[in-house]
């Protein structure tokens, strides 16, 4: 073969593979996504009672305002547009009679009367019916969304505050606790369920990100970091999917410095035009079911004359997977998260690699609740969380490694992955990157 065909048929490999467009995995109509969230509903409710008297609740309140929707309410109740000005659903440890189940709304139908008992007409004001359920059952402790160190446990109003407190009485408001214990767990408790559904968000994610990432999207020289993102809003739109976050990209350059924000390297302005040679980084997510997936992955831009990615930044993506190993390895249920950390970072220091670990729990939010393997709460001095099997986390983390062929200049590589953690440490919905998206 002659030499030169060699090179030829290399690029022409990665032409195909940049461009090929892989058929996206089948996505559920929005009336199959409610009938499956509804059957993982039947579920949750039948977890709900031992956590209620784990963490000493006797009752437990949700509130869904009008135009303000309690970030709870979809997982708490069937996943459908609430319009009532204010729709209550309270759960009660009714002793032997098991888990109670009330929905007070303006508008109680047979989708929600598969879940919960509603009042009969005519229906009585909201603190009427709190207060006659409170007479009734005489829970010890009361909990609501206050208190919580987070969005989801602490998202009840003021003026909903008032109506139950006043619904309730002064004996009953002595009553009233913190939900944040209960929320955290379960949010955080992952059914068996949710996990082919899950792999497939995932794969969907990887699947949009290889081609924003590709010749389809990326002309260098010509497209800008904005075209991207915009690419990335558009084809979630296509797909009838959504997302929680802005997708960001950054971008790093021979010759020159990177950019810094609170410590990580910085988000590329929109109108950086991306240009051979520029490795590339994106952090994106998508929502789909009631889940939410966090995914970064790194693309390089191959230079005139080039066939592969330099070998430098090769090493570099090598030392970022060697911690995501190390951080598999020291994962365990049961573990504590602060000390699954400072092994990782004992073990990154022993081999001299410079690198950041900041995972974070996933599953009905992208920043969800549950133990984080993360340097900053360590800093924070958290209450140490341990880890759960079944969790879903984003094993996110980067490493900063000198470049020979940019001069010594470091590189960030940056990874972040969805995994769920069995008896053996975290399995990987869809496998990490060991080679970066190359852009002919």
């Amino acid at each position: 073969m002659r030499r030169w065909l060699v090179p030829c048929l290399l690029l022409a490999l990665n032409v195909a593979c940049a461009t090929a467009r892989p058929v996206p995995p089948r996505l559920l109509s929005w009336s199959e996504q409610i009938a499956v969230r509804e059957a993982w509903l039947v579920k949750r409710h039948e977890m709900l009672l031992p956590m209620m008297r784990q963490h000493g609740v006797g009752m437990w309140i949700i509130v869904n305002e009008e135009f303000h929707d309690d970030p709870l309410t979809q997982y708490v109740a069937p996943p459908r547009p609430y319009a009532g000005n204010r729709d209550i659903f309270v759960f009660i440890d009714a002793g032997a009679q098991g888990l109670k189940k009330y929905a007070l709304t303006g508008y109680p139908e047979e989708n929600l009367t598969r879940f919960f008992e509603c009042p009969k007409e005519p229906i009585k004001p909201r603190e009427e019916e709190l207060a006659e359920l409170y007479t009734r059952y005489r829970p010890a402790t009361i909990a609501l969304s206050m208190g919580g160190k987070r969005g989801v446990t602490r998202s009840l109003t003021r003026d909903s505050y008032a109506l139950l407190a006043a619904g309730l009485g002064p004996e009953a408001e002595a009553r009233f606790i913190s939900a944040a214990p209960l929320i955290e767990e379960y949010l955080d408790t992952r059914i068996p369920e949710e996990l082919e559904h899950y792999r497939t968000l995932v794969l969907l994610t990887e699947q949009v990100v290889k081609r924003a990432f590709s010749s389809e999207v990326v002309k260098p020289g010509v497209t800008k970091v904005g075209d991207v993102r915009r690419w990335l809003y558009d084809e979630l739109g296509r797909l009838g999917v959504g997302t929680w976050f802005q997708p960001d990209l950054r971008v790093q350059r021979k010759g020159q410095g990177n950019a810094s924000s609170r410590g990580f390297l910085a988000v590329a302005k929109e109108d950086l035009v991306i240009q051979r040679g520029d490795l590339l980084h994106v952090d994106f997510g998508i929502s789909y079911l009631g889940l939410h997936s966090d995914w970064q992955k790194m693309a390089y831009v191959l230079r005139e004359g080039e066939w592969d990615v330099p070998q430098g930044l090769k090493r570099a993506l090598g030392n970022t997977n060697a911690v995501q190993v190390a951080l598999v390895v020291a994962s365990r249920p049961g573990r504590p998260s602060a000390e699954v950390y400072e092994m990782v970072i004992a073990w990154v220091r022993e081999k001299g690699i410079v690198a950041q670990v900041y995972s974070h729990p996933l599953g009905n939010q992208g920043h969800a609740l549950g133990a984080s393997i993360d340097f900053r709460s360590t800093s924070r001095q958290e209450e140490p969380k341990k880890l759960r099997e079944g969790s879903y986390i984003a094993i996110e983390l980067n490493t900063r490694t000198p470049v020979p062929e940019w001069d010594g200049q470091e590189v960030f590589v940056m990874q972040e992955d969805p995994a769920y953690l069995t008896a053996d440490g975290w399995n990987f919905f869809v496998p990490w990157q060991e080679a970066y998206y190359v852009i002919p």
